[in-house]
């Protein structure tokens, strides 16, 4: 794991700038993740870390800073630019998995990758198997109403890596699950972690979860911190 896939570097943010009730959330974050590698980050309410992964993400703008992927400085970049590394090289899970109802799972999973340009079969194929590899291919037939939350969810993960993106960004990926399917829908997005070889930054208030990721960092006061 010597492949930094997302660096960043000295981001700050601030919101309602200039005004009395202005909100300094980030103040200088830096952090580094390796391919292959699941980081947790935990942080008190209201600490900013949405904030941080909507800017890791490209879905938000720092006032000062700079995101790199893959070694690529995209800080600055435009909005068609932002919005090509977004679909190519990023994923995203929020804790509620957001899927198309009128689709099934399969298709989920399939229309990332051809609004991507990918041909239809390699999509399909590329579909099956990251369901096949979290437990769910018997669903792939059967819209999200019919599924439970977890294989919902695991839906949402294999939709999220669609297109082999280098960086999944997730937002309490398990906070709307019980105990027991929490650790199943873990275990199923790990899996990919490995499978993929990619970078995850993952946003939790389950700390046996965030123990069993390779390492921990803490969004207080608006800079992140190691935990030991």
């Amino acid at each position: 794991m010597s492949d930094v896939t997302l660096r960043l570097k000295s981001l700050t943010k601030t919101y309602l700038k200039g005004t009395p009730g202005e909100v300094q959330v980030l103040r200088g974050v830096d952090l580094e993740l390796n391919a292959g590698e699941a980081v947790a980050m935990v942080a008190p309410s209201g600490a900013g870390k949405s904030t941080l992964l909507h800017i890791a993400g490209l879905l938000d703008m720092p006032d000062d800073g700079q995101v790199e992927i893959g070694g690529q400085d995209v800080s600055g970049k435009g909005d068609r630019t932002r919005t090509a590394l977004r679909r190519q090289d990023i994923g995203f899970v929020y804790q509620f998995h957001h899927l198309l109802p009128e689709f099934t799972a399969l298709e989920n999973i399939t229309l990332p990758q051809l609004a991507n340009g990918t041909a239809e079969k390699t999509a399909q194929d590329r579909a099956m198997s990251l369901l096949d590899r979290v437990g769910v291919a018997a669903r792939a037939s059967h819209r999200p109403a019919a599924l439970s939350g977890g294989e919902q969810q695991r839906v949402a993960f294999c939709r999220a890596l669609a297109n082999t993106p280098k960086v999944l960004l997730a937002d309490e990926p398990t906070g709307n699950l019980d105990p027991e399917t929490s650790d199943q829908v873990f275990d199923a997005l790990m899996t990919l972690v490995r499978d993929e070889g990619l970078s995850a930054l993952i946003a939790t208030h389950n700390m046996d979860l965030a123990a069993r990721m390779d390492r921990m960092v803490r969004l207080e006061g608006g800079v992140l911190k190691p935990v030991e």
